[in-house]
Formats: structure tokens, C-alpha cells, sequence
């Protein structure tokens, strides 16, 4: 593989009106935003998948982007990875990573070389980690892509399946703690079903329900005190996954007595899919006190598959940002870029500028979000809204002292009730206002 990054310099802040391409021009992190550095309120990560992994291959051609790593080996390819990972977030100025456990170690022959690559490997990461500071964000295990797992991994219909899904599990964890990581995920990649005709659901939902259950217990024996995370998505690999959207998940979460030890890790793809906003899943999250971490890209409301794209849109990232902030801001997550370079964006540099284009686009958000807030009239507006249930029947309603009875005779004795206008031309007029008077 041909680096590229010596050429490549350090990434620095230089304005909005730098004309530099290898420049921020939104993003300086040390900048206070509700009372916080820019950096610490982002908390943007590298996803070791799509940045070092991904090589451009599409359902109708092979790859366009060299992924071949220098060493003879494939552990010493692994090892060369994961310098060219660190110099990348050293370059880019980003603190965190996250990873699957094959993206970092070679999956080998067998789950017994799995193993011991990536005991081996985390070895060499954390020396990495140590010398630049860079710290893991979350780790999480990939049971989609080996074919034992066509069928899903916790909810699979084999029990050794569901079995080496859990030694899969196990071992992420290990490395997510040995690597001092705050967060684990679980991405249900091929925990759905395609037919009714073949499945049994209530058996597979159960079961990963279990499997869940087996891996907190496991993790919090091993002293890891960091976040779990289940990342909603609807479809596609399967055609029905479980995870559909964050209303979803967190039924199954009450269902199952898994509510107070998961949040969400939400993807704004993967709410695309769902048909729903970015905003709508982190709005749904944060007002279920699930609301934990985000995998930030986009998706193409014109193509309806997870492209997985670099975050541009501005109107995106400002309604995810006011989320967040509303949220008060991140405790183990943060903003992992689990987004790839276009297929024929195949050079190192590529890759930088989308980092660039993604980071400046969530700065820029945070930065309207935190004057949509500071404005107020957004908030005052749905204050006023809903003010009737502050005073006289309205509180009485929130306070639960209320008969339906009590209701029908106050209702008969009212006048015309006339709905009130909702008003939301003038309020994304205001949002407009707020976003191009920078």
C-alpha cells in the first residue's frame, strides 16, 4: 500500500475564509461551546472499518482502493494498519477510535487464531494508544460477515452458532477493556429474519435477550464500567432486523429487563432506512434516557441502501447537535465517523478531506445549535405551546387527579374549542435565520 500520508500535513484551524483544502475551517477545538472545548463537546472517533478497511468494492465491481497494508505476515499488515490508523488521527487531530475485532486482528482459520491475534494485536495497539494518547471509544465484535452467521449469531437457529457468537463476544470484551475502551456495541447485522415461513421469533428474540444478559454479567465481573450500546437499523442485511429503530429497541429493552444497562448508538443511515430523521432517533433516545452515542455519516434519500456517506449536511448536523446538547452532551460516547470515501475517492488524501468536510460539518452544527438555544424563540415556542397544561385542567391532567368522567363534564361545558396554528413555516424560518446569519 502506498501511504500517502507524509505528504499529507498536520490539519490545523484556519477559518471560513481559508481557501486551504487540508484545513478546518469550522472546527477549533479549543473553542468554548456550552461551556465546554469544541473538541470534548464532539468527541469525534476514527471507525477503524470503513478508514482502513473499506476498499471501495460495490455489488458491481471489485475494489478501486488499495487496502494492502506493508508486512509479509497478516499480523504484521494488522500492525502496519494500525500505524497508518494512528498517524491518520494524529494528522486529523481525533482522540478516539472504535473497531470490530476482525477490522483490527486477522480473523485466521479458526475462532482459537482469532483469539490469539488479537490478544497479540491489542498488545501493539496499546503501545500506540500510550505513546500518542489516543484513546478507544468502543469496541464491538463482528458476527455478520463470516458465513456461520448467514442465519444470524444470537439468534440463530444452530445453538454451536449461537456458541461462537458468544466466544466472539467474549473476546471483544476483553479487548475493549485491556484497551480501556467506554463503550461496547451490539449491530444485530443479521439478527432478523427474511420469512415468517422459517423463524421463530419469539425463540430468537429470547435468546438474544440471553446473550445480552451473558455479556453484561461477563463485562461487569471483568470491572467494565463503560456504556453498552445497541445501534438501531431495519433492514438490510436482513430483510426485517430486530434492532428496527430506537422505539423498538427500547420496547425490547423493557421486555427484557436490559433498560438500565444499554443506550443507543445511533447511525443517521440507519435512521434514513427506518424513515425517520437523524433527529427523530437522537429526539426518541435522549427522551427514553437511552441516549449515548453516534455513528455520524449520511445517508441518499435517492437510493434506499446504507451508503454510508461523509456528513455534509448542515441542517442534519445542527438539529443532532441541539439534541445533544440537550442531552448534555456525551458521557462514554462520542461522534465516530462510520463513514466511508466514495468509491472513486481512492487516495490518502481523499480520506483526509472527507475527515475534514465531516469534522467541519458537526463543528458548524454544534455552533448553530448553540445559537438556536441562546436565541431561544424555537424553545420559547414550544414552551407556549403546550402552556395550557401548567394551570387548571392541564395540571390537573399531568397530575393524574383526573376521571375520564371528570373530563366529559368539563369538556360539555365548554365553548368552541378552536385548535391552535402549530406555526412551522415561521419556525423553519427562524432555523434558516439562525443558520445563514453566521
Amino acid at each position: 500500500m502506498v501511504n500517502g500520508l507524509k505528504e499529507i500535513p498536520q490539519i490545523n484551524f484556519e477559518g471560513k475564509d481559508s481557501k486551504n483544502p487540508l484545513s478546518f475551517k469550522y472546527y477549533n477545538p479549543d473553542e468554548i461551546i456550552q461551556g465546554k472545548k469544541m473538541k470534548d463537546y464532539l468527541k469525534f472517533a476514527l471507525s477503524y472499518w470503513h478508514t482502513l478497511c473499506g476498499d471501495g468494492t460495490d455489488p458491481f465491481g471489485v475494489g478501486t482502493i488499495d487496502r494492502d497494508y506493508a508486512g509479509q505476515t497478516e499480523m504484521e499488515k494488522a500492525k502496519s494498519k494500525a500505524d497508518v490508523a494512528f498517524e491518520i488521527m494524529q494528522k486529523l487531530g481525533i482522540e478516539y477510535f472504535c473497531f470490530h475485532d476482525v477490522d483490527i486482528a486477522p480473523a485466521g482459520n479458526s475462532l482459537k487464531e482469532l483469539k490469539a491475534n488479537l490478544e497479540e494485536i491489542t498488545d501493539y495497539i496499546k503501545t500506540l494508544m500510550d505513546k500518542t494518547g489516543i484513546k478507544l471509544l468502543w469496541g464491538t465484535a463482528n458476527c455478520f460477515s463470516h458465513p456461520r452467521y448467514m442465519n444470524g449469531a444470537g439468534t440463530s437457529p444452530q445453538a454451536d452458532v449461537f456458541a461462537c457468537a458468544a466466544a466472539q463476544i467474549k473476546n471483544a470484551i476483553d479487548a475493549t477493556i485491556k484497551l480501556g475502551g467506554t463503550g461496547y456495541v451490539f449491530w444485530g447485522g443479521r439478527e432478523g429474519y427474511e420469512t415468517l415461513l422459517n423463524t421463530d421469533i419469539d425463540l430468537e428474540l429470547d435468546n438474544m435477550a440471553r446473550l445480552m444478559h451473558m455479556t453484561v454479567d461477563y463485562a461487569r465481573a471483568q470491572g467494565f464500567e463503560g456504556d453498552f450500546y445497541i445501534e438501531p437499523k431495519p433492514k438490510e442485511p436482513t430483510k426485517h432486523q430486530y434492532d428496527f429503530d430506537v422505539a423498538t429497541v427500547v420496547g425490547f429493552l423493557r421486555k427484557y429487563n436490559l433498560k438500565r444497562e444499554f443506550k443507543m448508538n445511533i447511525e443517521a443511515n440507519h435512521a434514513t432506512l427506518a424513515g425517520h430523521t437523524f433527529q427523530h432517533e437522537l429526539h426518541m433516545a435522549r427522551v427514553n434516557n437511552a441516549f449515548g452515542s453516534i455513528d455520524a455519516n449520511q445517508g441518499d434519500l435517492l437510493l434506499g441502501w446504507d451508503t454510508d456517506q461523509f456528513p455534509t449536511n448542515v441542517y442534519e448536523t445542527a438539529l443532532c447537535m441541539l439534541e445533544v446538547i440537550k442531552a448534555g452532551g456525551f458521557t462514554n460516547g462520542g461522534l465516530n465517523f462510520d463513514a466511508k470515501v466514495r468509491r472513486a475517492s481512492y487516495t490518502m488524501e481523499d480520506i483526509i478531506l472527507a475527515y475534514i468536510a465531516g469534522m467541519d460539518s458537526f463543528a458548524l452544527g454544534l455552533k448553530i445549535a448553540n445559537k438556536i438555544i441562546e436565541d431561544g424563540r424555537i424553545d420559547e415556542f414550544v414552551t407556549n405551546r403546550y402552556s395550557s397544561y401548567k394551570t387548571g385542567i392541564g395540571a390537573d391532567i399531568v397530575a393524574e387527579k383526573t376521571t375520564l368522567e371528570d373530563l366529559e363534564k368539563y369538556a360539555l361545558e365548554l365553548p368552541e374549542v378552536i385548535a391552535e396554528s402549530g406555526k412551522q413555516e415561521y419556525l423553519e424560518s427562524v432555523l434558516n435565520n439562525l443558520m445563514f446569519s453566521l
